[in-house]
Protein backbone atom coordinates (compact mmCIF):
# COMPACT_ATOMS: atom_id res chain seq x y z
CA UNK A 1 0.00 0.00 0.00
CA UNK A 2 2.67 2.29 0.80
CA UNK A 3 4.57 1.66 -3.00
CA UNK A 4 0.88 2.96 -4.63
CA UNK A 5 1.02 6.02 -2.37
CA UNK A 6 4.56 6.66 -3.60
CA UNK A 7 3.75 6.44 -7.23
CA UNK A 8 0.96 8.72 -6.46
CA UNK A 9 3.19 11.63 -4.58
CA UNK A 10 5.54 11.58 -7.74
CA UNK A 11 3.01 12.28 -9.78
CA UNK A 12 1.39 14.87 -7.69
CA UNK A 13 2.00 18.72 -8.93
CA UNK A 14 2.39 21.02 -6.58
CA UNK A 15 0.68 24.14 -7.57
CA UNK A 16 -3.17 23.62 -7.26
CA UNK A 17 -4.84 25.85 -5.31
CA UNK A 18 -4.77 28.75 -8.01
CA UNK A 19 -8.66 28.70 -8.85
CA UNK A 20 -11.39 27.28 -7.46
CA UNK A 21 -15.23 26.99 -9.06
CA UNK A 22 -16.61 30.13 -10.95
CA UNK A 23 -13.40 30.76 -11.84
CA UNK A 24 -12.96 31.64 -15.53
CA UNK A 25 -9.98 30.35 -16.63
CA UNK A 26 -7.74 29.26 -18.95
CA UNK A 27 -6.14 26.08 -19.59
CA UNK A 28 -2.97 25.55 -21.63
CA UNK A 29 -2.55 21.79 -22.04
CA UNK A 30 -0.18 19.61 -24.85
CA UNK A 31 -1.99 18.32 -28.44
CA UNK A 32 0.46 15.26 -29.98
CA UNK A 33 -0.44 15.38 -33.77
CA UNK A 34 1.81 12.61 -35.55
CA UNK A 35 5.32 13.57 -34.27
CA UNK A 36 4.23 17.57 -33.53
CA UNK A 37 3.65 18.67 -29.89
CA UNK A 38 1.65 21.91 -29.64
CA UNK A 39 0.09 23.56 -27.05
CA UNK A 40 -3.55 24.50 -27.06
CA UNK A 41 -5.55 26.73 -25.16
CA UNK A 42 -9.05 26.09 -23.56
CA UNK A 43 -10.78 29.25 -21.89
CA UNK A 44 -14.20 28.61 -19.98
CA UNK A 45 -15.71 29.15 -16.62
CA UNK A 46 -14.85 26.00 -14.14
CA UNK A 47 -18.56 24.66 -13.02
CA UNK A 48 -17.10 21.34 -10.76
CA UNK A 49 -14.37 19.92 -9.02
CA UNK A 50 -14.22 16.50 -8.16
CA UNK A 51 -11.55 15.31 -5.05
CA UNK A 52 -9.28 12.39 -4.97
CA UNK A 53 -5.62 12.69 -4.56
CA UNK A 54 -4.12 12.03 -7.92
CA UNK A 55 -7.88 11.70 -9.72
CA UNK A 56 -8.45 15.46 -8.89
CA UNK A 57 -10.35 16.71 -11.71
CA UNK A 58 -12.37 20.07 -12.72
CA UNK A 59 -14.82 20.45 -15.64
CA UNK A 60 -14.47 23.58 -17.88
CA UNK A 61 -17.26 25.14 -19.68
CA UNK A 62 -17.15 27.54 -22.67
CA UNK A 63 -19.39 28.93 -25.54
CA UNK A 64 -18.45 27.28 -28.75
CA UNK A 65 -20.69 29.06 -32.03
CA UNK A 66 -23.58 28.84 -29.82
CA UNK A 67 -23.43 25.06 -28.64
CA UNK A 68 -22.01 24.90 -24.67
CA UNK A 69 -18.67 23.09 -24.95
CA UNK A 70 -17.46 20.92 -21.50
CA UNK A 71 -14.36 19.12 -20.94
CA UNK A 72 -13.08 17.35 -17.96
CA UNK A 73 -9.77 17.46 -17.32
CA UNK A 74 -7.31 15.64 -14.71
CA UNK A 75 -5.49 18.02 -12.49
CA UNK A 76 -2.30 16.11 -12.34
CA UNK A 77 -1.91 15.05 -15.85
CA UNK A 78 0.97 15.55 -17.14
CA UNK A 79 -0.34 17.37 -20.88
CA UNK A 80 -1.58 20.01 -18.41
CA UNK A 81 1.44 22.98 -19.22
CA UNK A 82 -0.67 25.37 -17.42
CA UNK A 83 -3.80 26.87 -15.90
CA UNK A 84 -3.77 30.17 -15.75
CA UNK A 85 -6.68 32.22 -13.87
CA UNK A 86 -8.57 35.02 -16.20
CA UNK A 87 -11.42 36.21 -13.98
CA UNK A 88 -12.31 35.17 -10.17
CA UNK A 89 -16.13 34.51 -9.76
CA UNK A 90 -17.98 35.04 -6.55
CA UNK A 91 -20.44 31.78 -6.11
CA UNK A 92 -22.08 30.29 -3.46
CA UNK A 93 -22.20 26.92 -4.80
CA UNK A 94 -19.78 23.89 -4.93
CA UNK A 95 -21.12 22.96 -8.30
CA UNK A 96 -22.49 24.85 -11.39
CA UNK A 97 -24.25 22.89 -13.23
CA UNK A 98 -27.31 25.06 -13.09
CA UNK A 99 -25.20 27.17 -15.49
CA UNK A 100 -26.33 24.74 -17.82
CA UNK A 101 -29.88 25.82 -18.39
CA UNK A 102 -28.78 29.72 -18.65
CA UNK A 103 -28.57 31.14 -22.03
CA UNK A 104 -26.63 34.51 -22.65
CA UNK A 105 -26.20 37.18 -19.96
CA UNK A 106 -27.84 34.99 -17.70
CA UNK A 107 -25.21 32.44 -17.37
CA UNK A 108 -22.37 34.90 -16.59
CA UNK A 109 -20.96 34.87 -13.10
CA UNK A 110 -20.29 37.79 -11.10
CA UNK A 111 -16.61 38.66 -10.56
CA UNK A 112 -15.06 38.34 -7.46
CA UNK A 113 -13.44 41.86 -6.39
CA UNK A 114 -10.89 41.31 -4.10
CA UNK A 115 -9.79 44.08 -1.61
CA UNK A 116 -6.17 45.01 -1.59
CA UNK A 117 -4.11 43.61 1.27
CA UNK A 118 -2.59 45.85 4.16
CA UNK A 119 1.12 45.91 2.47
CA UNK A 120 0.49 47.98 -0.21
CA UNK A 121 -1.40 50.88 2.24
CA UNK A 122 1.57 50.43 4.52
CA UNK A 123 4.44 52.67 2.62
CA UNK A 124 1.90 55.28 1.96
CA UNK A 125 1.13 55.81 5.34
CA UNK A 126 5.40 55.61 5.71
CA UNK A 127 5.61 58.41 3.45
CA UNK A 128 3.16 60.82 4.70
CA UNK A 129 4.24 60.84 8.52
CA UNK A 130 8.16 61.06 6.98
CA UNK A 131 6.51 64.12 5.44
CA UNK A 132 4.95 66.06 8.19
Amino acid sequence: MNEIRAIEASQMKAELDTFKVGDTVKVHFKIVEGKTERIQIYEGLVIAMKNSQVGKTFTVRKNSYGVGVERVFPIHSPRIARVELVRPGKVRRAKLYYIRDKIGKAAKIKELIVKKSNKAKAPKAVQTEAQA
